[in-house]
């Protein structure tokens, strides 16, 4: 590459992956009103709310996959997708604690965690950098199987199996909460010894 060689251009924000992530943020709203919408029955509504969380949880993989590999990725990428995802999440657990289908302070500690990193990473980016620890992947695979789970109403589908399903929803559910809180003291771990090294 010859000296006066032309920078590559940026990508551009209007891409595939950040509209993907841009639809995922806009239906969300509607994702919450199809979940509250059977008042917690067993109705269409309710499979649609299971069905769509899924599919986001899918396209949030999707788009991630395509910005890296064409060289899609932006810093509006960066900023949307992690809102994407909690916004996504904490729509559903905000809709089953209105359903009392889980408790509300499991809501508001999970939520609490989250917001406070997303919002504390964006602070300090320019400062510190972390890269994704494995414990916040866990947490995060942990979050959307529990909460797949939780939404989808396979208790009334089993009939005599349905405490064996309400079983399995606390568990994993207690899973993704211990996940969710070991994985953000981790987080602040990281982020105190980074400082240090950094100074």
């Amino acid at each position: 590459m010859t000296a006066n060689a032309p920078a590559p251009a940026a990508p551009s924000n209007w891409n595939a992956p950040n509209v993907i992530t841009g639809a995922r943020i806009l239906a969300t709203p509607f994702f919450l009103w199809m979940l509250l919408a059977d008042g917690g029955t067993d109705g269409p509504w309710r499979w649609a709310a299971a069905v769509f969380f899924v599919l986001a949880i899918a396209t949030d993989a999707w788009d991630g996959h395509i910005a890296r590999s064409r060289g899609l990725i932006t810093d509006l990428g960066k900023l949307l997708d992690p809102i994407a995802d909690k916004f996504l999440t904490g729509a559903a657990l905000v809709g089953l604690s209105i359903l009392a289908e889980l408790p509300w302070w499991v809501t508001v500690l999970i939520l609490v965690r989250e917001v406070g990193i997303t919002v504390h990473r964006l602070l300090v980016a320019h400062d510190v950098v972390l890269a994704a620890a494995w414990a916040g992947k866990v947490k995060t695979v942990a979050q959307s199987v529990a909460i797949t789970l939780a939404l989808l109403p396979l208790a009334g589908v089993v009939g005599s199996a349905a405490p064996l399903v309400e079983w399995v929803n606390i568990i994993t559910m207690t899973i993704a909460f211990i996940l969710t809180i070991t994985s953000g003291l981790d987080y602040i771990v990281g982020y105190a010894r980074a400082r240090r090294a950094a100074r």
